[in-house]
Protein backbone atom coordinates (compact mmCIF):
# COMPACT_ATOMS: atom_id res chain seq x y z
CA UNK A 1 0.00 0.00 0.00
CA UNK A 2 1.26 3.47 -0.89
CA UNK A 3 0.99 5.85 2.04
CA UNK A 4 0.04 9.43 1.24
CA UNK A 5 0.91 12.54 3.19
CA UNK A 6 -1.57 15.29 3.99
CA UNK A 7 0.80 17.51 1.96
CA UNK A 8 -0.73 16.10 -1.23
CA UNK A 9 -3.86 18.15 -0.42
CA UNK A 10 -3.50 21.92 -0.50
CA UNK A 11 -5.65 24.20 1.64
CA UNK A 12 -7.24 25.54 -1.54
CA UNK A 13 -8.16 22.02 -2.73
CA UNK A 14 -9.62 21.19 0.69
CA UNK A 15 -11.69 24.39 0.75
CA UNK A 16 -12.99 23.76 -2.76
CA UNK A 17 -13.92 20.14 -2.00
CA UNK A 18 -15.72 21.07 1.23
CA UNK A 19 -17.66 23.78 -0.61
CA UNK A 20 -18.64 21.31 -3.33
CA UNK A 21 -19.82 18.81 -0.69
CA UNK A 22 -21.86 21.54 0.99
CA UNK A 23 -23.48 22.49 -2.32
CA UNK A 24 -24.19 18.88 -3.27
CA UNK A 25 -25.21 17.33 0.05
CA UNK A 26 -25.92 20.27 2.37
CA UNK A 27 -23.20 19.26 4.86
CA UNK A 28 -21.02 22.14 5.99
CA UNK A 29 -17.50 21.19 7.06
CA UNK A 30 -16.23 24.78 6.85
CA UNK A 31 -15.22 25.07 10.51
CA UNK A 32 -13.96 21.54 11.01
CA UNK A 33 -10.31 21.22 12.01
CA UNK A 34 -8.46 21.16 8.71
CA UNK A 35 -5.68 18.70 9.54
CA UNK A 36 -8.22 16.14 10.75
CA UNK A 37 -10.22 16.57 7.54
CA UNK A 38 -7.10 16.10 5.44
CA UNK A 39 -6.28 12.89 7.32
CA UNK A 40 -9.80 11.65 6.67
CA UNK A 41 -9.53 12.39 2.96
CA UNK A 42 -6.16 10.59 2.81
CA UNK A 43 -7.70 7.51 4.49
CA UNK A 44 -10.45 7.57 1.89
CA UNK A 45 -8.05 7.93 -1.03
CA UNK A 46 -5.83 5.10 0.22
CA UNK A 47 -8.79 2.79 0.82
CA UNK A 48 -9.94 3.27 -2.77
CA UNK A 49 -6.43 3.40 -4.29
CA UNK A 50 -6.76 6.98 -5.49
CA UNK A 51 -3.63 9.03 -6.13
CA UNK A 52 -5.12 12.50 -6.49
CA UNK A 53 -7.91 14.47 -4.87
CA UNK A 54 -9.39 15.01 -8.35
CA UNK A 55 -10.20 11.28 -8.55
CA UNK A 56 -11.92 11.47 -5.17
CA UNK A 57 -13.73 14.68 -6.10
CA UNK A 58 -15.28 13.07 -9.17
CA UNK A 59 -16.62 10.03 -7.33
CA UNK A 60 -17.73 11.74 -4.15
CA UNK A 61 -19.94 14.24 -6.00
CA UNK A 62 -21.50 11.72 -8.39
CA UNK A 63 -22.12 8.77 -6.07
CA UNK A 64 -24.38 9.50 -3.09
CA UNK A 65 -23.89 6.04 -1.57
CA UNK A 66 -20.12 6.42 -1.81
CA UNK A 67 -20.32 9.72 0.05
CA UNK A 68 -22.61 8.27 2.71
CA UNK A 69 -19.97 5.66 3.49
CA UNK A 70 -17.15 8.19 3.10
CA UNK A 71 -18.38 10.15 6.13
CA UNK A 72 -16.95 7.42 8.37
CA UNK A 73 -13.47 8.12 7.04
CA UNK A 74 -13.88 11.87 7.21
CA UNK A 75 -15.07 11.76 10.83
CA UNK A 76 -13.52 8.87 12.72
CA UNK A 77 -15.16 8.81 16.14
CA UNK A 78 -13.08 7.21 18.87
CA UNK A 79 -15.29 4.86 20.85
CA UNK A 80 -15.08 1.62 22.75
CA UNK A 81 -16.75 -0.22 25.58
CA UNK A 82 -15.87 1.39 28.94
CA UNK A 83 -13.40 3.74 27.28
CA UNK A 84 -11.47 5.47 30.08
CA UNK A 85 -12.92 3.39 32.97
CA UNK A 86 -12.22 6.15 35.50
CA UNK A 87 -14.93 8.23 33.84
CA UNK A 88 -17.52 5.51 34.32
CA UNK A 89 -16.47 4.87 37.90
CA UNK A 90 -16.82 8.59 38.65
CA UNK A 91 -20.25 8.65 37.03
CA UNK A 92 -21.41 5.57 38.96
CA UNK A 93 -20.05 6.59 42.35
CA UNK A 94 -20.71 10.30 42.23
CA UNK A 95 -22.40 12.09 39.34
CA UNK A 96 -25.38 9.80 38.77
CA UNK A 97 -26.06 9.58 42.49
CA UNK A 98 -25.90 13.37 42.79
CA UNK A 99 -28.42 13.68 39.99
CA UNK A 100 -30.51 11.13 41.86
CA UNK A 101 -33.50 11.60 39.61
CA UNK A 102 -36.10 9.25 38.32
CA UNK A 103 -36.56 9.40 34.55
CA UNK A 104 -33.02 10.51 33.75
CA UNK A 105 -32.59 11.62 30.15
CA UNK A 106 -29.09 11.20 28.73
CA UNK A 107 -27.77 12.28 25.33
CA UNK A 108 -24.79 10.65 23.61
CA UNK A 109 -23.85 13.14 20.88
CA UNK A 110 -21.61 11.54 18.26
CA UNK A 111 -22.39 8.01 19.45
CA UNK A 112 -20.62 6.30 16.53
CA UNK A 113 -21.17 2.50 16.66
CA UNK A 114 -22.88 2.52 20.05
CA UNK A 115 -20.35 1.17 22.53
CA UNK A 116 -20.57 4.28 24.72
CA UNK A 117 -24.36 4.33 25.04
CA UNK A 118 -24.48 0.61 25.84
CA UNK A 119 -21.79 1.14 28.47
CA UNK A 120 -24.09 3.75 29.99
CA UNK A 121 -26.94 1.23 30.05
CA UNK A 122 -24.72 -1.27 31.91
CA UNK A 123 -23.73 1.37 34.45
CA UNK A 124 -27.32 2.49 35.02
CA UNK A 125 -28.42 -1.08 35.65
CA UNK A 126 -25.60 -1.54 38.17
CA UNK A 127 -27.05 1.26 40.33
CA UNK A 128 -30.71 0.41 39.72
CA UNK A 129 -31.52 3.35 37.43
CA UNK A 130 -31.84 1.74 34.00
CA UNK A 131 -35.55 0.93 34.16
CA UNK A 132 -36.61 4.59 34.27
CA UNK A 133 -33.84 6.17 32.20
CA UNK A 134 -34.06 7.33 28.57
CA UNK A 135 -30.96 7.34 26.41
CA UNK A 136 -30.78 9.28 23.16
CA UNK A 137 -27.85 8.47 20.87
CA UNK A 138 -27.14 10.51 17.75
CA UNK A 139 -24.56 10.57 14.98
CA UNK A 140 -24.03 12.04 11.53
CA UNK A 141 -23.04 8.68 10.01
CA UNK A 142 -25.86 6.39 8.86
CA UNK A 143 -23.40 3.49 8.61
CA UNK A 144 -22.28 3.91 12.22
CA UNK A 145 -25.88 4.25 13.43
CA UNK A 146 -26.92 1.05 11.67
CA UNK A 147 -24.14 -0.80 13.47
CA UNK A 148 -25.13 0.78 16.76
CA UNK A 149 -28.79 -0.22 16.39
CA UNK A 150 -27.78 -3.84 15.78
CA UNK A 151 -25.53 -3.81 18.84
CA UNK A 152 -23.40 -6.54 17.30
CA UNK A 153 -19.64 -6.62 17.84
CA UNK A 154 -16.95 -9.05 16.75
CA UNK A 155 -15.35 -11.30 19.36
CA UNK A 156 -11.99 -9.82 18.37
CA UNK A 157 -13.28 -6.36 19.26
CA UNK A 158 -14.74 -7.55 22.57
CA UNK A 159 -11.38 -9.06 23.46
CA UNK A 160 -9.88 -5.57 23.12
CA UNK A 161 -12.58 -4.21 25.43
CA UNK A 162 -12.06 -6.84 28.13
CA UNK A 163 -9.46 -4.95 30.22
CA UNK A 164 -11.52 -1.74 30.71
CA UNK A 165 -14.66 -3.86 31.18
CA UNK A 166 -13.05 -5.83 34.01
CA UNK A 167 -11.81 -2.66 35.67
CA UNK A 168 -15.43 -1.63 36.09
CA UNK A 169 -16.95 -5.13 36.55
CA UNK A 170 -14.13 -7.21 38.10
CA UNK A 171 -16.51 -10.01 39.13
CA UNK A 172 -18.87 -10.14 36.17
CA UNK A 173 -18.47 -11.89 32.82
CA UNK A 174 -19.40 -10.37 29.50
CA UNK A 175 -21.96 -13.12 28.93
CA UNK A 176 -24.24 -11.29 31.39
CA UNK A 177 -24.51 -8.41 28.90
CA UNK A 178 -24.07 -10.11 25.52
CA UNK A 179 -25.57 -13.03 23.62
CA UNK A 180 -22.56 -14.82 22.10
CA UNK A 181 -22.41 -16.43 18.67
CA UNK A 182 -19.50 -18.05 16.82
CA UNK A 183 -17.75 -14.89 15.66
CA UNK A 184 -19.67 -12.05 17.31
CA UNK A 185 -21.77 -11.07 20.30
CA UNK A 186 -24.96 -8.99 20.48
CA UNK A 187 -26.07 -6.63 23.25
CA UNK A 188 -28.95 -8.24 25.17
CA UNK A 189 -32.36 -6.70 24.43
CA UNK A 190 -32.90 -5.21 27.89
CA UNK A 191 -29.94 -2.88 27.37
CA UNK A 192 -31.29 -1.68 24.03
CA UNK A 193 -34.88 -1.17 25.15
CA UNK A 194 -34.41 2.35 26.52
CA UNK A 195 -32.10 3.61 23.77
CA UNK A 196 -33.28 5.72 20.84
CA UNK A 197 -30.86 6.14 17.93
CA UNK A 198 -31.29 8.89 15.37
CA UNK A 199 -29.32 10.76 12.77
CA UNK A 200 -28.32 14.24 13.86
CA UNK A 201 -25.79 16.82 12.70
CA UNK A 202 -24.44 18.41 15.85
CA UNK A 203 -23.30 21.46 13.90
CA UNK A 204 -26.47 22.36 12.00
CA UNK A 205 -29.45 20.46 13.45
CA UNK A 206 -31.49 21.75 16.40
CA UNK A 207 -32.13 19.66 19.50
CA UNK A 208 -35.26 20.51 21.46
CA UNK A 209 -34.99 17.87 24.19
CA UNK A 210 -33.69 18.60 27.68
CA UNK A 211 -31.11 16.32 29.28
CA UNK A 212 -29.67 15.62 32.70
CA UNK A 213 -26.36 14.39 31.30
CA UNK A 214 -24.71 14.85 27.90
CA UNK A 215 -21.76 12.97 26.45
CA UNK A 216 -19.82 14.69 23.67
CA UNK A 217 -16.54 12.78 23.77
CA UNK A 218 -13.76 13.15 21.21
CA UNK A 219 -16.07 15.03 18.85
CA UNK A 220 -14.85 18.60 19.30
CA UNK A 221 -11.33 17.59 18.26
CA UNK A 222 -12.64 17.99 14.70
CA UNK A 223 -13.90 21.56 15.26
CA UNK A 224 -12.20 24.93 15.14
CA UNK A 225 -12.87 27.53 17.85
CA UNK A 226 -15.90 29.01 16.06
CA UNK A 227 -17.60 25.64 15.79
CA UNK A 228 -16.71 24.61 19.35
CA UNK A 229 -18.40 27.76 20.61
CA UNK A 230 -21.54 27.07 18.58
CA UNK A 231 -21.75 23.46 19.78
CA UNK A 232 -21.09 24.34 23.43
CA UNK A 233 -23.95 26.87 23.28
CA UNK A 234 -26.23 24.13 22.00
CA UNK A 235 -25.13 21.66 24.69
CA UNK A 236 -25.64 24.26 27.42
CA UNK A 237 -29.11 25.03 26.09
CA UNK A 238 -30.00 21.32 26.06
CA UNK A 239 -28.85 20.62 29.63
CA UNK A 240 -31.25 20.96 32.52
CA UNK A 241 -30.19 23.15 35.45
CA UNK A 242 -27.34 21.45 37.36
CA UNK A 243 -26.85 19.04 34.45
CA UNK A 244 -23.47 17.56 33.53
CA UNK A 245 -21.38 17.43 30.35
CA UNK A 246 -18.72 14.77 29.68
CA UNK A 247 -16.13 15.52 27.00
CA UNK A 248 -13.32 13.32 25.71
CA UNK A 249 -9.75 13.01 26.93
CA UNK A 250 -8.62 14.38 23.54
CA UNK A 251 -10.98 17.34 23.67
CA UNK A 252 -9.84 20.72 24.94
CA UNK A 253 -12.47 22.96 26.48
CA UNK A 254 -11.92 26.40 24.91
CA UNK A 255 -11.89 29.54 27.03
CA UNK A 256 -15.34 30.48 25.72
CA UNK A 257 -16.64 27.27 27.30
CA UNK A 258 -16.12 28.85 30.72
CA UNK A 259 -19.13 31.05 29.95
CA UNK A 260 -21.34 27.96 30.01
CA UNK A 261 -19.66 25.30 32.15
CA UNK A 262 -17.73 24.93 35.40
CA UNK A 263 -15.13 22.22 35.85
CA UNK A 264 -16.56 19.45 38.00
CA UNK A 265 -13.73 16.91 37.74
CA UNK A 266 -10.57 17.73 35.79
CA UNK A 267 -9.25 14.17 35.59
CA UNK A 268 -12.35 12.72 33.96
CA UNK A 269 -13.27 15.80 31.86
CA UNK A 270 -16.66 16.22 33.53
CA UNK A 271 -18.22 19.69 33.57
CA UNK A 272 -21.30 21.12 35.25
CA UNK A 273 -23.73 23.48 33.57
CA UNK A 274 -23.63 27.10 34.68
CA UNK A 275 -27.16 28.20 35.52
Amino acid sequence: MVFLSTDVISDEELTALMQAINNRYGLDFTNYERTSLKRGIIRLMMEHKMKTIIELWSVILKDKDFFKNAIDNLLVNLTELFRNPDVWIKLRDNVLRRLGRENLHIWHAGCSTGEEVYTMAFVLEAIGMLHSARLTATDLSTTALNKAVKGEYSLLLLKQYLVPFLKFFPNTGMEYYFDFQDTCATIKPKYRANVTFRKHNLVTDPMIDQFDLIFCRNVMIYFDEVLKYRVLKLLHKCLKPDGYLVIGYYDIMPDVGKEYFDIYDVKTRIYKRKN
